[in-house]
């Protein structure tokens, strides 16, 4: 399907709702506006009720893998380098390490050696 350079893309910002309702059986219509053509259209309940996106921020270390908090290696206030130890974290007894992503300080420590993390879960925080 060819495409002129005046195309529009999608934009969610052009959906807009035209009813709402806390009964899950009702259908939910949406108007799209592409290119000035206004569509009615049905939206899934998996797409209306999906988590937004959040960009990564570099100032977060979070556990990439559910497990055990074997080691911390620095303490709030110290002064890392990119590439020093941070953390052991066991999980199904393997020992992976997580690395300072970049130079800076810690701010703060949101676990302790011992205790249980799941995926994603905040472990440290950068300044």
């Amino acid at each position: 399907m060819p495409t002129s350079d005046n195309s529009k893309s999608l934009n969610l910002k052009d959906i807009k709702q035209d009813e709402t309702s806390d009964n899950l059986d009702t259908e939910v219509f949406q108007t799209l506006v592409i290119e000035d053509v206004k569509y009615k259209t049905r939206l899934t309940k998996k797409f209306l009720n999906r988590k937004p996106y959040e960009p990564v921020d570099p100032k977060k270390i979070l556990a990439f893998i559910p497990g055990t908090i074997k080691k911390i290696y620095f303490a709030k206030g110290k002064k890392v380098k990119e590439g020093d130890k941070l953390v052991d974290l066991e999980a199904m007894k393997m020992l992976n390490s997580i690395f300072a992503p970049d130079n800076g300080t810690i701010a703060e420590i949101y676990v302790k050696e011992g205790d249980l993390v799941s995926k994603n879960h905040l472990l440290m925080l950068y300044k």
